[in-house]
């Protein structure tokens, strides 16, 4: 195993530390229990949007906090769930009096801790909502989740239901805005390489040099297939065909095509993979008329992407649109 760390038990910590030496205008770091705020929380009359799971993510969640975004995040320690007690305190800490969304992806250990965080919020006069993500249209159950895997499409929920709070909608209107996207947005990703947890200090699966896997989830959890590897274009069509049929999308829909890195593809690859996917998407009538492209949701250091496709309407564009100012993404500032 090389990884520039210290300790494999220390990783986190260190990573927490130097996300509060380097965003100190963006966010505040709270330890024992770990979480992330946005600086200036919790905002009065705003609902507080928060979200979390498994380090090695990043840079979700936490580079995701801050302004028009999530207002605290949530990092258990590598690819695990937080713990309810840090979700319960980051619920405290950003009620602005206007309750709080609790975004959750669709992994066995998050809902579980969520909803007991959600539970325990209540008891003290807290208003929570919870949406699960449910996006992955590689497989209907892994080891890690009941259902669909929350992958991708976290990334477009965040932005768009922290636009949504940052204009001071109510939480049923935020709840019902995420619940939305859920249902509009599918993604699929693959594999070329494992990655290693460094606690583990080996591979998560092991997959030969000419091998790849498709529909691989973000824990490194198998997908549909494993087949030799192919060209840029024939991935691209693999991806794309499940994730446009599913809803189904209809010639017309304008859509927000993202293209994500699993941390150790390069984005001259991940643009091949766009141009190929935007002729697919044109083919069967889609409109790209928005677009992300990068390393947002990773599997540490996997070479590998996933493709997410989310269908836009007016006022899911001028949610995206609006500024957001996070270490992870800012525009319109």
């Amino acid at each position: 195993m090389k990884k520039l760390i210290n300790k494999p038990e220390d990783v986190v910590l260190e990573e927490l530390k130097g996300i509060e030496l380097a965003h100190p205008d963006l966010v505040k770091v709270h330890y024992a229990p770990d979480f992330i705020t946005r600086a200036d929380a919790p905002v009065k009359g705003k609902v507080g949007v928060i979200s979390g799971g498994g380090s090695g993510h990043e840079p979700m969640h936490g580079g995701f906090v801050g302004m028009g975004m999530l207002d605290a995040a949530c990092p258990g320690a590598v690819f695990s769930s937080p713990t309810p007690d840090q979700m319960l305190e980051a619920t405290k800490a950003v009620d602005g009096g206007a309750g709080v969304l609790h975004i959750v992806k669709n992994y066995t250990g998050d809902v579980m801790n969520f909803k007991m965080a959600e539970d325990l919020a209540k008891d003290e006069g807290i208003d929570v909502e919870a949406v699960v993500v449910d996006d992955d249209v590689a497989v209907k159950d892994s080891t890690w989740t009941a259902g669909r895997r929350g992958v991708g499409l976290t990334v477009l929920m965040e932005k768009i239901v922290g636009a949504a709070a940052e204009e001071g909608r109510s939480l049923k209107e935020i709840a019902d805005l995420a619940r939305k996207v859920n249902g509009q947005g599918r993604s699929m990703g693959m594999a070329l390489t494992s990655c290693i947890v460094p606690a583990a200090g080996k591979p998560t699966f092991d997959l030969p040099e000419d091998e790849m896997e498709v529909g691989v989830g973000i824990h490194g959890e198998p997908g549909r297939a494993r087949m030799k590897v192919k060209t840029a274009d024939e991935i691209t069509e693999m991806l794309m065909k499940p994730v446009i049929e599913d809803i189904p999308f209809k010639s017309g829909d304008k859509v927000l095509l993202f293209v994500n890195s699993m941390g150790g593809t390069p984005l001259i690859e991940l643009y091949v993979i766009y141009q190929k996917a935007v002729e697919i998407a044109e083919k069967a009538g889609l409109k790209v008329v928005r677009n992300l492209i990068g390393p947002y949701i990773t599997s540490l250091e996997m070479a590998g992407a996933s493709i997410t496709v989310l269908k836009m309407d007016d006022d899911l564009l001028k949610l995206w649109d609006a500024p957001v100012k996070t270490a992870g993404m800012r525009w319109g500032i």
